[in-house]
């Protein structure tokens, strides 16, 4: 016969496992129906990542999972960019879908930020 404690401890781990096989994988994901809503989650995930503003295409996300960021060259007072090469290298965002959440995932530290009001589907 089960003990109670045994019975209790079978419950749990039961329960354990069922939370572990909750979590899904990341699949690459492209925004749909963008709105502005949408855009602006997109906007502010982006410029927390970064510290700093950044214009993105009303089109960000909509045709591929990978956002580029290049810098800009900074100016002159003649607003002429400088000659020679910008060697930064470019900062590269990735949309997946989890479960079925929109995440915005920043590939130099792997952070994650859940897009708010974004729907997004697989690519």
């Amino acid at each position: 016969m089960i003990s109670m404690h045994s019975f209790i401890i079978c419950g749990l781990t039961v329960l354990a496992g069922c939370q572990t096989m909750g979590t899904g994988t990341d699949v690459p994901a492209l925004i749909t129906n963008p709105s502005a809503a949408s855009r602006a989650a997109l906007q502010n995930a982006v410029n927390d990542a970064l510290h700093i503003e950044v214009l993105l295409a009303a089109s960000a996300l909509t045709t591929s999972s990978i956002l580029v960021i290049e810098r800009n060259p900074p100016r002159s007072l003649q607003n002429q960019a400088p000659t020679g090469r910008n060697m930064d290298p470019p900062i590269r965002f990735y949309l997946v879908l989890n479960n079925s959440e929109c995440i915005l995932v920043d590939q130099r530290d792997k952070s994650r930020q859940l897009l708010e009001d974004t729907t997004c589907a697989a690519e």
